[in-house]
């Protein structure tokens, strides 16, 4: 029916719960980055964090820009003239995201869905807008790696769905017709506005962190009460 699949991760793959609000996050990345001579408030690294998230926004291109958030804890050391370098910065990262998340597990079926379509020679590819150090340590962690043929993050690319420049960079990289491809993902928005300026067909899962207004988006496919086990009878018939 298709012969390439691409797939948004978060509430679509995959079921996540954070929370940047915390304050006790906070006060754990004040921790860290004064013990690294660093000295921050955990009132005034959470300001600063979020200052310099939006100027690299800004900088990279506005609203359907992606900045890559692992520069804005390195520009955090480097604002205290403390070096940093690559690993650091990435680090700082992935042990951020750790004390944010409260949990991240795959929905039900996605495991045998991903590995028939494999099994079927179908190509299978990520479109995801995500921080590039949160969210390939979380596809590993959930052991869905070897299922793609390719992995596409916002902030890899510096830009995010629904802009058509990220779904064509994908269509560009891999040679793919968008004729013979399917966007499965959770947001109306990002996802299936994204595939239709791209010329492709759509399935659109509503799950319980999809954003609240939907109905006004007519994808190809749909999938009202968050079964991603449903979604194989409707895109994989041949």
């Amino acid at each position: 029916m298709y012969r390439n699949y691409i797939f948004d991760f978060y509430g679509t793959l995959a079921d996540i719960r954070t929370d940047e609000e915390n304050p006790l996050l906070w006060e754990k990345m004040s921790e860290i980055y004064s013990a690294l001579g660093a000295c921050y408030s955990a009132a005034q690294i959470r300001e600063r964090f979020r200052f310099l998230e939006r100027e690299e926004s800004r900088r990279i291109g506005g609203e359907e820009a992606e900045p890559d958030l692992t520069k804005v804890f390195a520009l955090l050391y480097q604002e205290k003239k403390v070096p940093c370098d690559v690993q650091q910065a990435k680090m700082t990262a992935i042990t951020f995201r750790a004390l944010s998340r409260e949990y991240i597990r795959a929905y039900d079926g996605v495991k045998e869905l991903l590995g028939e379509l494999r099994r079927r020679e179908k190509k299978v590819y990520l479109l995801s807008n995500a921080q590039t150090d949160f969210t390939r340590p979380e596809i590993e962690m959930l052991g869905l790696t070897p299922y793609f043929d390719g992995i596409f993050i916002s902030s890899e690319q510096g830009c995010k769905k629904p802009s058509p420049v990220f779904f064509e960079s994908l269509l560009r990289h891999f040679e793919l017709n968008p004729a013979e491809c399917i966007m499965i993902g959770n947001d109306e928005s990002a996802d299936i506005t994204g595939a239709r300026r791209a010329g492709m067909d759509s399935l659109y899962i509503h799950t319980d962190i999809s954003p609240k207004e939907y109905g006004r988006v007519q994808a190809t496919y749909r999938v009202m009460d968050g079964d991603f086990r449903k979604i194989r009878n409707l895109v994989l018939r041949d």
